[in-house]
């Protein structure tokens, strides 16, 4: 039996280019690796379809245990304490409230958190080049709807698959209200650890509730990794290192809109929430990741202003560290460029060498098509997917964001009518739960100050 995720020799690869993206030189431990017949990281992260002689998974849980004891060598700007990271970051004040209805907003963050990723589940995987062939095969290039197997010529369909796991729930042809997904989990899973802890909310809170409810095959890169660790007796905040390449890719990104909705114009606040949960699995930008999308879903409840919301996700950064300069690179492409495709290949030929799912280049997207969509609700999400990469993760998260400065009532029926209000799920006691009332239970939340 092959497990995608945490197979030792399936995780070196993925370590190995980690490393060098931190600046740690590990020429000597990749030829190691080669010569003992060791592979480099698998583009779509899957694991070999045969179990690893024996030898080979001794080598390479000795190189993963040599690659967790190297530093970064932008450790000291990329700090993962949280009073490092406040030392660090401007660190926001509150947001002033520009009017409007608290639970609309709410509403429409989490319609908007579920339209965006279904419109990206059937393309996940598939490159940007994939996504324009076959919309320009249909005749329906720009992205502006719903992707349908309707139309697509059966060369182009071989040629970019849709996701196999995905496209019988998120075509437009087949979409019956919200299918399950992570992106959707966890949300309602922060809603409930919300619910039983407040305030207190601890990482050990958010790893027993993850234990308790989560099943395993629902969970995916550094979140698997933490799962597993958890499993072993690995106690936080050491799951989110140990064995972990995955520690500064999008998982902890996709978790922490609840923390911002439920502490409305209070980014600062919202953000040390998602610390705690994010620490579990994620280091430096991987936390970074939560931490701005909870400080900007926060401002999100209150203004509909763009660049607010982007600048209350920015206060809680680390100035000096790459998601920073991500941001900041993204927003300046927007200034410069006038059409999408010019700011869409500035992304790629500065972090297009990064693993689909890594966060840099996901969370550019995101902040770029934010700024181009200029507050058009549609306009944002496909935008964001039509760039590629994690295209269900990001549509969910600049559909949350989008969705919450426009309210429920401001988003089309042709986006929020085919979620029939329901969300599918295996968490315990959400299976079928209404958008209406999430957010509901997200606004008694926010009126108690949790």
């Amino acid at each position: 039996m092959r497990l995608t995720w945490v197979q030792p020799e399936d995780l070196v690869g993925h370590a190995l280019a980690q490393a060098e993206l931190d600046g740690i030189d590990v020429s000597a431990a990749r030829g190691e690796w080669r010569g003992a017949g060791g592979a480099d990281a698998d583009p779509l992260g899957g694991a070999s379809p045969e179990r690893a002689p024996v030898p080979l998974r001794a080598l390479a849980l000795r190189l993963l245990d040599e690659l967790d004891g190297s530093v970064s060598r932008y450790a000291d700007r990329e700090p993962t304490d949280l009073d490092a990271i406040r030392a660090a970051a401007p660190w926001p004040a509150p947001v002033p409230a520009r009017g409007g209805d608290l639970l609309d907003r709410l509403h429409g963050g989490w319609l908007g958190r579920a339209a965006g990723c279904l419109l990206g589940k059937p393309v996940e995987k598939i490159p940007r080049r994939g996504i324009r062939e076959i919309l320009s095969a249909q005749g329906r290039w720009p992205l502006a709807d719903w992707f349908t197997a309707a139309g697509l010529p059966d060369e182009v369909a071989q040629r970019w698959p849709w996701n196999r796991r995905s496209a019988p729930t998120s075509l437009a042809e087949n979409i019956d209200g919200m299918p399950e997904d992570d992106d959707l989990n966890f949300a309602m899973l922060a809603l409930g650890m919300l619910e039983e802890h407040g305030q207190a909310l601890s990482t050990e809170d958010v790893a027993q509730r993850w234990l308790a409810d989560l099943p395993a095959g629902r969970v995916f890169t550094a979140e698997r990794v933490a799962y597993r660790n958890l499993l072993l007796g690995v106690e936080p905040p050491r799951t989110a290192t140990r064995h972990n390449p995955f520690q500064q890719w999008i998982g902890a990104q996709i978790r922490a809109d609840v923390y911002g909705w439920t502490h409305p114009g209070d980014p600062g606040r919202a953000a040390e929430l998602a610390w705690r949960d994010a620490v579990l699995s994620h280091t430096g930008n991987g936390v970074y990741g939560a931490l701005f999308v909870a400080a900007a879903s926060a401002a999100a409840c209150v203004t509909d202003d763009v660049d607010a919301v982007l600048d209350a996700g920015l206060s809680v950064v680390p100035a000096g560290s790459r998601y920073a300069e991500a941001v900041r690179f993204a927003r300046e492409l927007t200034e410069r460029c006038a059409d999408w495709e010019q700011v869409v290949d500035g992304i790629e030929a500065r972090y297009g060498d990064l693993h689909w799912v890594h966060v840099l280049h996901n969370a550019a997207v995101v902040v770029a098509a934010l700024r181009f969509g200029g507050g058009d609700f549609g306009r944002t999400i496909c935008l964001t997917v039509s760039a590629g990469w994690d295209t269900d993760s990001t549509g969910a998260t600049a559909g949350a964001l989008a969705g919450a400065m426009c309210g429920a009532r401001g988003l089309p029926d042709r986006w929020t009518g085919p979620l029939r209000n329901r969300v599918a799920t295996s968490l315990p006691g959400f299976d079928g739960v209404g958008f209406d009332e999430l957010a509901a239970r997200t606004l008694a939340l926010a009126e108690a100050g949790s």
